[in-house]
């Protein structure tokens, strides 16, 4: 299948999607859904670009004119009516041209308020909504070769694991360890790096915490979280690592992440509510007494970006369907004290998950 045909079948699923849902269509702007549909990446600036995407009309790209030779050279250029507009002109009114003047519209998530609130000015017939809350299918259930993209970005995040723990911990600064991260996924074929969180001793007991001066030291865990784009596609892995030989506390809250982690991925099966990944994780860890240190969701879907749905987390009834790819990642937070987090991607088959990172989750005494 041609780059041309394979985005054109995208664009057709959107669409028939979007009409299923009751919408005229779909209003696309610089962002990972624009990626998705279409493989534009357009240079971001406060110039308006939007696919608008309609049932019975060929896909219509808004682009400013002084792009359009960039526009021109996407992958689904063939399949693309590219309109173009030059400085001094209203690009709102120019998009108002393509849309149905009483329509009910789905707006990627990544829409500038710059541009959906002058667009509301100019259409103020238009009925609006947010694209993941109104199609949150759309880029959830991935096809077997987003699948094997998925795989092989955390294989190389895997890779870039095994690498780390090979090297010293204990006397370098948190930043240093995060560098050597970087470093390593990029070794290892990334094109992109979304984050290296290194959280040693009291600092792992943030969750996002920020690489920074602090110096590790014997005795330490070490929470590691890093990943980003590989193709086009994501990482997300998490491992948390030992300075030395731990304590009897530590390797207890250790395993019983572990335990959580792993009753979580054995409750994947079509059908089961997203919420029911997090409830069963979070049974684990409360009932050990830890409940109140298990302070974010089990996990979030992850594709063209790191983040995205479906998520893991109460309150979300989204059936699990096989294709659909998220992180389980459990914690336990002591504040002042150390963290601990385990995380695989998985997808979800017909029979139950698949772990698309599989490094062992044991913990791993570094040096």
């Amino acid at each position: 299948m041609s780059d041309v045909d394979f985005y054109a079948a995208r664009m057709d699923r959107a669409v028939r999607s979007a009409a299923q849902e009751g919408l005229a269509g779909l209003i696309i702007m610089p962002g990972p859904d624009l990626v998705w549909l279409c493989g534009y990446v357009p240079v971001v600036t406060e110039r308006l670009t939007a696919l608008v995407l309609s049932p019975g009309r060929r896909p219509q790209l808004l682009v400013p004119q002084l792009e359009r030779p960039d526009a021109e050279k996407a992958p689904a250029a063939g399949s693309l009516a590219i309109n173009g507009w030059v400085d001094g002109e209203n690009p709102y009114a120019a998009l108002a041209k393509l849309l149905e003047p009483q329509g009910r519209y789905g707006v990627s998530d990544n829409a500038w308020a710059l541009h959906l609130l002058a667009l509301q000015r100019t259409c103020p017939g238009l009925g609006w909504g947010a694209l993941t809350e109104a199609m949150p299918m759309l880029r959830a259930v991935k096809d077997a070769q987003e699948i094997e993209a998925l795989a092989a970005a955390g294989a190389a995040a895997d890779a870039t694991y095994e690498a780390i723990t090979e090297l010293p911990f204990a006397g370098r600064r948190e930043h240093e360890v995060a560098a050597d991260l970087a470093r390593l996924l990029r070794e290892h074929g990334h094109s992109q790096v979304d984050f290296t969180i290194v959280g040693s001793g009291p600092n792992g007991a943030n969750p996002h915490h920020e690489a920074g001066e602090r110096v590790i030291e014997d005795g330490d865990m070490v929470v590691l979280d890093f990943g980003g784009l590989k193709d086009g596609y994501g990482s997300d892995t998490t491992r948390t690592v030992h300075v030395g030989e731990p304590t009897a506390e530590e390797r207890k809250v250790h395993d019983l992440v572990r335990e959580a982690q792993q009753a979580a991925f054995e409750a994947v099966r079509p059908g089961v509510a997203c919420q029911e990944i997090d409830r069963v994780a979070r049974q684990v860890i409360r009932r050990a007494g830890y409940g109140e240190y298990f302070i974010h969701r089990t996990g979030h879907g992850i594709g063209v970006t790191t983040h995205e749905p479906p998520y893991m987390v109460e309150g979300e009834h989204l059936p699990l369907v096989p294709g659909m790819c998220f992180s389980i990642e459990p914690g336990i937070y002591l504040p002042g004290r150390f963290g601990v987090r385990i995380e695989d991607i998985v997808v979800c088959t017909d029979s139950g998950a698949r772990r698309l990172n599989n490094t062992e989750r044991e913990l791993r005494i570094v040096r």
